[in-house]
C-alpha cells in the first residue's frame, strides 16, 4: 500500500496537506489560516465603481495621499534607475524592470518605443470580488486596488494573460517566482480578509509544497514598500 509520505503518520500527513505543519511567518502557515469557499457570483462588479478610480493618491492604502499617482509609485519602487520627467517628481518617464513574470528585462520607455511594462494586481480585483471583496466598504476596497502589497509592475503581455485568473489557472511563466508570487497573494487575502477557493488553494500549496520556507510578504517588506521620493 503505497503511503504519501513515507515514514508519516496519516495524522502527520494531514498536517502537511493542509499546511498545519508549516512554521509561522511563512506563506503555506498563512494559507492554511484562510477560508475555503466556493466563488462568489461577479454580479455588480464594475472596476471604476467597486474600487474606485484607478491609481488614485487618495486611497487608504499604504503610501497613498504622497501626490504621486499609484502607477507611478510602483513605477518608482519596480523599475532600476527610473528617469523622471523633467520638473516633475512623480512621472516616470524610463527605466529598466527585470521582469519577475517571465526573467526578461524590459527597457521602459513612457509613451511607447519601448517595452511594455503594466502594473498588475497580484489578486485580480474582479477575483478578489468573487472571493470576499464585495464583502468590505467601499474605503476597503479601494485601498486594495492601490495597496502596494497588491501590486508588481510585470510585462504587459504576460499580465494580459493572466487577466483575472487565479493560481489555480494561471502562474508566472518564470517558475523561479512562482513562490513569490502566491506568497503575494496569500499576504493580500489575510490583509482583506478574502478566501481562496478550493481549487485556487490546492495550486498555492502544490506551489509551496517547493519551498515550504517562503516567507509571507508585508508592508514593510523590501520588496513591497515604495521607495521615498527625491
Amino acid at each position: 500500500m503505497l503511503t504519501a509520505l513515507a515514514g508519516c503518520t496519516d495524522e502527520e500527513d494531514e498536517k502537511h496537506r493542509s499546511g498545519t505543519d508549516a512554521k509561522p511567518g511563512t506563506a503555506k502557515a498563512a494559507l492554511a489560516e484562510l477560508p475555503v469557499k466556493a466563488a462568489a457570483s461577479k454580479d455588480g462588479y464594475d472596476r471604476a465603481k467597486s474600487f474606485g478610480t484607478a491609481w488614485s493618491d487618495k486611497t487608504d492604502a499604504p503610501g497613498s495621499g504622497n501626490k504621486c499617482d499609484t502607477r507611478n509609485d510602483i513605477l518608482r519602487r519596480d523599475l532600476k534607475d527610473p528617469v523622471f520627467d523633467d520638473g516633475k517628481k512623480c512621472v516616470i518617464t524610463s527605466g529598466t524592470l527585470a521582469d519577475p513574470y517571465t526573467g526578461k528585462t524590459i527597457s521602459f520607455q513612457r509613451g511607447g518605443g519601448g517595452g511594455s511594462v503594466d502594473i498588475d494586481h497580484a489578486v485580480a480585483l474582479s477575483a478578489a470580488w468573487q472571493t470576499g471583496a464585495q464583502k468590505l466598504t467601499q474605503a476597503k476596497r479601494e485601498a486594495l486596488a492601490n495597496d502596494p502589497l497588491n501590486l508588481i509592475a510585470a510585462d504587459g503581455p504576460a499580465n494580459r494573460a493572466k487577466g483575472d485568473k487565479d493560481a489555480a489557472a494561471w502562474l508566472p511563466p518564470n517558475k523561479s517566482f512562482a513562490c513569490p508570487y502566491v506568497a503575494r497573494q496569500i499576504a493580500v487575502k489575510k490583509e482583506y480578509k478574502l478566501w481562496v477557493t478550493s481549487d485556487e488553494g490546492a495550486a498555492m500549496r502544490k506551489v509551496l509544497d517547493t519551498c515550504p520556507a517562503e516567507r509571507l510578504p508585508a508592508e514593510t517588506s523590501p520588496e513591497v514598500t515604495l521607495k521615498p521620493q527625491n
